[in-house]
């Protein structure tokens, strides 16, 4: 077959990238294109996403992407993070910029939705993990606030659904981002609207739901002339990076309601879960507080999030502030040396989700804990590593208790591949054997969607073969697992 390439739009929320893949039918070979910072800003007592500039950058890398590949290129698909939103009005201009996740604006909201709908009912409703940052306390929020954007809002669009609103004008929820929102019913596969409307949100913003794979149409007209892309379609990968990051696993067992693999999808967060085959909506789900989320075709993730290499950016960029300029690799290297299973914390705490001073909240976390205070860089970026690998051991743990068995390997996703120390301690920390890679798992998940998909369907077996027979993982074997069992119990 003729080569084909299609363009991947990968935003995260310290980096965004446009990459291109060029599939002969077998191999998918990859091109980092255009790569650009990202991040919250601080605006007016809130914390926002700066759209225009993040749409100015991936007009940039549209561009480069033209220069490079010319008419070659059929398509293009954006993911991002999720819980995120904004608002289209009735005429269809964007209202606001989106705000954060980490903004202080859903301090209080989960007690507020509780107080009018009780836990398991929300539970039932969504399937969705609690945490104060979804979707659900932010509109909730933004409603108690009497929020004029929310009033005049026509339509809630998720972050990667704004980027193809632009892209091609169509203004469309898609399943795998509309998952992350807690206001998505998973076994019913609609937005959850007896719950919203209960919490009093307006039904009237939320649109209908849309697959992975469904071709949107051409580029606005604009947009194709200032990009020279052409003829390029917009079509819908799985727009939450982890959906496209599982997609691209390279396993080769199909959807099951006990799979034999896990996987963590390892970047600022780590998503530890497993694939399965339909969502897992029961009394021990909620005690253990995992959550449901779509894959990419038909597929759930039910999985936990556990904080990642948040830990240790926020500390590099604390070191930086005072002319610290550390490179990963350094850091990575300091903290290999240090003493081993010193100290743990809770990467999860509350007080480690927008420190002023991570390495300070680090410290202070610790000695509230009991554990020793790690004072030198190495000791602090050894205790941010070795306390997320305990922490996917235990959700690792928890996962098990739910398949009603021990899965029997790993699979690591995602950026985080490239830290094999954490790798190595997510091994050690679990028994059980990872296989890390492709690093590169969300463009390619994204990519292999857009090229693959047929009549917005998607086969995952198929996928996976690409990924197989296009990118080669490495196996890290439990080594030190005694001293981990001694560690933790």
């Amino acid at each position: 077959m003729a080569r084909q390439v299609a363009l991947a739009v990968d935003l995260g929320a310290s980096s965004g990238r446009v990459v291109s893949g060029a599939f002969d039918g077998r191999l998918l070979e990859l091109e980092e294109l255009h790569r650009f910072e990202n991040g919250p800003v601080p605006m007016a007592g809130h914390l926002i996403w700066d759209l225009p500039r993040l749409w100015h950058e991936v007009l940039a890398g549209l561009r480069a992407a033209a220069a490079r590949h010319g008419t070659a290129i059929a398509s293009v698909g954006v993911d991002t993070w999720g819980v995120d939103f904004s608002f289209l009005g009735p005429d269809g201009d964007l209202l606001a910029n989106p705000v954060c996740y980490r903004d202080a604006r859903t301090q209080g909201m989960l007690a507020a939705a509780e107080a009018v709908a009780p836990r398991a009912e929300i539970f039932a409703a969504t399937g969705l993990q609690f945490m104060e940052l979804n979707s659900l306390y932010q509109l909730l929020a933004l409603s108690r606030g009497s929020s004029s954007v929310l009033t005049a809002a026509d339509r809630l669009l998720m972050i990667p659904d704004l980027f193809h609103w632009l892209l091609c004008g169509a203004a469309v929820n898609e399943r795998t981002n509309a998952s992350t929102t807690q206001c998505f019913n998973p076994q019913a596969g609609d937005w959850a609207f007896p719950l919203l409307e209960k919490l009093g949100l307006p039904r009237r913003v939320f649109g209908p739901i849309t697959q992975p794979g469904t071709d949107l149409g051409p580029l606005r007209p604009d947009v194709s002339a200032a990009t020279g892309l052409g003829k390029a379609r917009v079509i819908l990968p799985g727009t939450h990076d982890t959906a496209s990051a599982v997609a691209a696993v390279p396993a080769d067992d199909p959807p099951s309601s006990r799979p034999d693999w896990c996987y963590v999808s390892l970047g600022t967060w780590a998503l530890v879960g497993a694939e399965l085959d339909r969502p897992l909506v029961t009394p021990e789900c909620l005690a253990r507080n995992f959550t449901n989320e779509a894959g990419v075709g038909g597929t759930t993730r039910l999985l936990k999030n556990v904080c990642g290499l948040w830990l240790v950016q926020q500390c590099r960029a604390a070191w930086q502030r005072v002319g610290q300029e550390w490179t990963w690799e350094q850091l990575t290297a300091l903290a290999a040396e240090a003493p081993p299973l010193v100290t743990l914390i809770d990467p999860n705490d509350p007080s480690l989700v927008a420190p002023v001073d991570m390495p300070g909240a680090i410290r202070a976390l610790a000695k509230a804990a009991g554990e020793p205070v790690p004072e030198s860089t190495a000791a602090t970026v050894r205790a941010a590593l070795e306390s997320v690998a305990a922490a996917v051991r235990r959700t690792l743990g928890e996962l098990d208790g739910l398949l009603g068995r021990r899965v029997s390997r790993v699979h690591v996703v995602g950026g985080g591949v490239q830290n094999r120390l954490l790798c190595q301690m997510i091994a050690d920390a679990t028994g059980r054997p990872v296989i890390a890679g492709p690093v590169e798992a969300t463009a390619i998940g994204n990519l292999l969607v857009q090229l693959l998909a047929r009549g917005g369907t998607v086969d995952l077996r198929a996928l996976r073969r690409v990924v197989r027979d296009s990118f080669e993982p490495i196996t890290y074997e439990p080594r030190d697992t005694a001293r981990w069992e001694a560690r933790l119990g």
